[in-house]
């Protein structure tokens, strides 16, 4: 590549999330600057922030589609689409399916395959090939790397990736795939540079946000994660359901009458903290709230966070560390100090004055292990795979 930047996308239903990165004279990607386009389809927002914070601009976004929001992106003047040294895309994908196990140049054939999953992930797929699509017209020129948020979980054990059912299937792709592998292939990075006796041991990490998941790392690798065959799976999350007896799916069809499209909805939509509160399915308004409900799930995503964080444990037969990642578990001392009062058992020692002040470790000296917070960057693991396949000249 004989480009100096490159732009990295994460398509959601309604938003688009982007960062510019110009490429070090030693290959390195740095980012110059980022930001979302929010509310797409509806009365929406475009902020772009400087590689310092500064804001560079924020204006009303009447967007109908993505397509439309990257147009009004790339009139941006001095924005990540107009930049003159742009040469490569780089994009989040949530679901891979069973093939597409690494990052991929983009094109016809990887396309179908990525469409060929995308009811997987119907809130993710669709829109990032909407965006992969709409920046192909755009820049026929410039390549397209598509990044998968399933492949670092495919090296889990059988015990771990299949399900209870005719291998006939298994074959088929039905199995458990696990998600959010960009964030933890960026902790796992992380913890190698931070704390390398830590990294080569037995680390629960937990990507508690709006989409909610944990893994369980062995010595940096993924062995076991709380999603399965859709990103609807394990923990409780915004909008989304979390773990679901799969007779309950029967008993809407068979005694409600719902169809496949109304059961899709209520399990993606409708459901995890929003549903079970009835207030909201942000965490900072549930807190807030003194609603007997916002209280109950509360409770209920701190219980399964640290109930899975036990299983997990289990699946590599102890545990050395615990990490909080993504916007609740970087923001919220109190869902940090609720899960780590309940793994106390497991020998963790919440320091509290650390917790409050947002140290990167929380826990007091005595611990028997460390439990930290650390940020994630899935955009950074992004260009830097975009860069690892295009090539720097």
């Amino acid at each position: 590549m004989s480009s100096r930047s490159l732009c990295v996308l994460n398509a959601g239903s309604s938003s688009l999330k982007f960062a510019l990165y110009r490429v070090a004279p030693d290959g390195a990607p740095q980012r110059a600057m980022s930001g979302e386009a929010e509310g797409i389809g509806g009365q929406g927002r475009l902020r772009i922030t400087s590689a310092d914070g500064g804001v560079t601009h924020d204006a009303a976004l009447t967007a109908r589609d993505l397509a439309a929001a990257l147009e009004a992106l790339a009139g941006v003047p001095d924005g990540p689409l107009t930049d003159p040294d742009l040469a490569a895309f780089g994009h989040r994908i949530v679901h891979g399916g069973p093939t597409l196990t690494a990052p991929v140049l983009v094109d016809a054939a990887s396309l179908a395959r990525i469409e060929a999953v995308s009811p997987l992930a119907p809130l993710h797929n669709p829109p990032a090939l909407a965006v992969l699509r709409a920046l192909a017209a755009r820049f026929p020129g410039l390549p397209q790397v598509a990044c998968f948020d399933t492949a670092f979980h495919r090296g889990h054990p059988a015990v771990a990736d299949r399900f209870a059912i005719p291998d006939a299937l298994y074959q088929e792709g039905v199995r458990r795939y696990g998600f959010h592998g960009l964030s933890y292939e960026y902790i796992a990075g992380a913890l190698r540079a931070r704390y390398p006796v830590v990294a080569a041991g037995r680390v629960v990490v937990a990507h508690l946000g709006s989409g909610a998941s944990m893994c369980a790392l062995a010595n940096g690798h993924s062995v076991d994660s709380s999603m399965g065959f859709t990103a609807l799976d394990g923990l409780p999350m915004g909008t989304r359901s979390g773990s679901l007896d799969a007779g309950v799916i029967l008993w809407l069809q068979q005694q409600k009458g719902w169809d496949v499209d109304r059961v899709e909805h209520f399990l993606y939509e409708e459901c995890g903290l929003k549903g079970l509160s009835g207030v909201s399915n942000d965490m900072r308004a549930l807190l807030a709230s003194e609603a007997p409900l916002a209280r109950l799930a509360v409770d209920y995503f701190v219980y399964h966070v640290a109930r899975t964080a036990s299983a997990l444990a289990a699946s590599m037969s102890g545990i050395d560390a615990f990490v909080f990642t993504a916007g609740i578990g970087e923001r919220s001392t109190e869902i940090r100090a609720r899960v780590l009062r309940r793994l106390a058992w497991l020998g963790f020692a919440l320091d509290e004055t650390a917790n409050q002040q947002g140290d990167p470790c929380l826990t007091t000296g005595v611990s028997a292990h460390p439990a930290y917070v650390i940020p994630t960057d899935e955009e950074i693991v992004i260009a830097r795979h975009t860069l690892a396949l295009i090539g720097v000249t």
